[in-house]
């Protein structure tokens, strides 16, 4: 696998976008693992934002998710954002399992290492590379709203989420 060589480094607090449109509408691709065992998924639920005087990412993954094992052994992961033309790879990516499929080549993306040593992608515009700092799971006893666990969480089977420091921001 190959280094990114053509990037440019940028402070967090830069990114241009509007968060919310990145998230819910563009979606991001998370990725964690090593270089010879990786896996990727599509997400739009996270946040990014400051805290413990930190800019941090938080994900939320679901235990079945394939991903899932690849976040919780490793210390780091990367989220990236593409182009609309994408959107197909991210859908596959967020509809098909690592266990059943290799998304590099069913999607056509190419994985590349970014200067931290995580895996991100060529074809992304932004990547963003955290380590781990906290995770938990969601708990039933701790919603307010408790129709959102029918709705959302009828099998009960709650994300859990991390929440990462961003230690490199790279426009690509």
């Amino acid at each position: 696998m190959e280094t990114l060589k053509d990037y440019a480094d940028l402070d967090p607090y830069k990114i241009g976008e509007n968060i919310f449109n990145l998230l819910d509408n563009k979606w991001m691709l998370i990725t964690s693992g090593t270089k010879e065992h990786f896996n990727m998924m599509t997400a739009s639920w996270g946040g990014m934002g400051v805290l413990w005087n930190k800019a941090v990412v938080t994900l939320f993954i679901r235990p079945q998710r394939y991903t899932y094992k690849f976040v919780e052994e490793n210390s780091s992961f990367n989220v990236c954002f593409f182009n609309q033309e994408y959107k197909p790879a991210l859908n596959f990516c967020g509809t098909k399992s690592g266990r059943d499929f290799d998304k590099v080549k069913e999607t056509g993306l190419t994985p590349v290492l970014s200067p931290n040593n995580s895996i991100t992608f060529k074809e992304a515009y932004l990547s963003i590379d955290c380590i781990k700092l906290y995770s938990d799971d969601l708990k039933s006893s701790n919603f307010i709203d408790k129709s959102l666990i029918d709705r959302i969480y009828p099998s009960k089977d709650f994300h859990r989420f991390y929440i990462g420091e961003i230690i490199g921001c790279y426009l690509l």
